[in-house]
């Protein structure tokens, strides 16, 4: 299995993570904004390193648990504005999972969904995947307005079965295949 990066699309480079890109991860995982609806809280300045140090690392996504995640960078500024991240959840079924983190500075402007669908391009694409889902705090009703303009069903509503943060949280999962990718 291989993908092809960097990756440009009309506004976006998509890239591997460079040990100069600290300060904006930095920002974007330390925001209680940003991390609102994650499974993890802001993080310390050596969190974050030990974060960055795993997205310099090679991931060839090709055992079960891997994950890749690359830096967005909007092309006409340089700016770090998110990350998009393929998980690796079976070789064995070929699937796959996607995930985006966005400073809120940027939201609404489309970035998270042309960044997404690269994404769905190369598990589907490049790596052969059958299947990619997106599974999210179901509270984060913006994060799953764009999974379904992305093409991707919802497929369960599962009640209170995280314990995240101190509370039980509700969890949805939207799900595309290979062929509704091809057909869309």
């Amino acid at each position: 299995m291989s993908y092809s990066l960097p990756i440009e699309t009309d506004r976006l480079t998509l890239r591997r993570y460079l040990e100069t890109d600290y300060d904006d991860l930095l920002k974007l995982q330390s925001s209680p904004d940003v991390t609102r609806f994650l499974l993890y809280g802001p993080k310390t300045p050596e969190q974050v390193k030990e974060s960055l140090a795993r997205r310099l690392a090679d991931v060839p996504l090709d055992t079960d648990g891997q994950a890749l995640t690359i830096a967005v960078i909007l092309r006409e500024t340089g700016q770090h504005v998110g990350e998009v991240t393929l998980f690796m959840n079976s070789t064995e079924h070929r699937t796959g999972e996607i995930g985006f983190v966005f400073h809120p500075d940027f939201h609404g402007r489309g970035y998270a969904a042309e960044a997404s669908v690269e994404l769905l391009r190369i598990g589907f694409e490049e790596l052969g995947w059958h299947r990619i889902i997106g599974r999210l705090d179901a509270r984060n009703t913006s994060s799953a307005a764009l999974l379904q303009r992305l093409g991707m069903r919802q497929e369960a509503h599962f009640v209170r079965n995280e314990f995240v943060k101190g509370e039980w949280a509700d969890e949805a999962v939207f799900a595309m295949l290979a062929e509704e990718w091809e057909a869309r």
